[in-house]
């Protein structure tokens, strides 16, 4: 399995600090969620039903004309590569390594390329696989550039793929309303955004036959009664949505301020996270675990990405513990 952020307990026992004691800023993950109310034990008793009205809600928060949901986007990251013949595939690098290590598993061969060179060479691949906005590198894509990509590969029966885990801040940007065509798929994660990782809950926006297609492969019940309890909710709370976008990205704002104030000047980000790219990164990261703050390493490249502080005492213990480390680290 290939290494992700959130892995507190792992670092809790290496470094000999309390699970309870960290600061844990290696997702991406919102760390303001939306409130879940008590769930009705009727969720936990009975098996999930498709027409509860979640499908409804959310093609009217994405704006897709059709969604699929899926147990995060996760599992169709996984999926989507089983659903083509041998394909040359073109990944977005660098960025989510699960969509590489996905196509390469079920037998296509896969090329990682950065983002304009994908759109450039477009005509080369079968499939195109690009982040929107980009983790952890932080491209943003015209949406103009993405349909005529999506309009070069469907003319030769290929597929643009687009993975918005990222998108709920910027909703505007999103393809979703575009996903009545042939040949774009557009991921979403549900996790993010409201801070509900835990659900294990996304998305899926395409045309009817791939959905149909992805729905086989996946079999019934792939989100649980309690997550679809939540999302029906969660995703209809449009005022809620209005209050979340305003704070991601202030909070982001200040995130990057203070890092550069710590000679950190962010290479990359969006309203949910930071991204430093620099050679010193593993000594940085180090530090901080150290100091009970576990951040992303990247090694390719050497890299850190720093997630939202939830709080004012999250901010003043992240900004001690960088005035600490400059001296350790020797940062400018």
């Amino acid at each position: 399995m290939l290494e992700h952020g959130g892995r507190l307990l792992r670092a809790a026992y290496r470094y000999g600090v309390p699970a309870e004691a960290w600061l844990d800023l290696s997702t991406g993950v919102s760390p303001f969620a939306w409130p879940v109310p008590a769930i009705p034990p009727s969720a936990w008793m009975r098996l999930p039903e498709d027409d509860d009205g979640l499908v409804e809600i959310a093609c009217t928060y994405y704006g897709a004309p059709r969604v699929l949901p899926v147990a995060g986007s996760q599992a169709a990251i996984q999926a989507l590569p089983f659903l083509r013949r041998a394909s040359r595939v073109g990944v977005i690098a660098p960025g989510y390594n699960e969509h590489a290590h996905a196509w390469r598993q079920a037998g296509h061969q896969v090329e990682e390329l950065p983002a304009h060179a994908l759109l450039a060479e477009a005509n080369h691949f079968d499939v195109v696989v690009l982040i929107h906005p980009n983790n952890p590198g932080g491209e943003r894509f015209d949406r103009a550039d993405l349909l005529a990509c999506h309009e070069q590969l469907a003319a030769r029966g290929g597929w643009l793929v687009v993975d918005e885990a990222f998108m709920d801040a910027t909703p505007s940007e999103s393809l979703c309303a575009a996903t009545s065509v042939e040949g774009l798929v557009v991921l979403r994660s549900a996790g993010k955004f409201f801070g509900l990782a835990g659900a294990r809950a996304g998305f899926v926006a395409a045309a009817p036959v791939l959905l149909e297609a992805l729905r086989e492969r996946l079999g019934p019940w792939t989100v649980s009664g309690p997550s679809r309890h939540v999302l029906r909710h969660a995703l209809a709370d449009q005022a809620w949505h209005v209050q979340a976008r305003e704070r991601l990205h202030a909070c982001s704002e200040r995130l990057a301020s203070l890092l550069a104030s710590h000679g950190l000047a962010p290479t990359a980000g969006c309203a949910f996270f930071q991204w430093w790219r620099d050679q010193r990164a593993g000594v940085v990261h180090e530090a901080l675990a150290r100091q009970g703050i576990l951040t992303r390493l990247f090694d390719t490249p050497a890299s850190l990405r720093f997630g939202l502080p939830g709080g004012e005492a999250a901010f003043a213990r992240l900004d001690a513990a960088l005035g600490a480390l400059a001296l350790e680290a020797k940062l400018p």
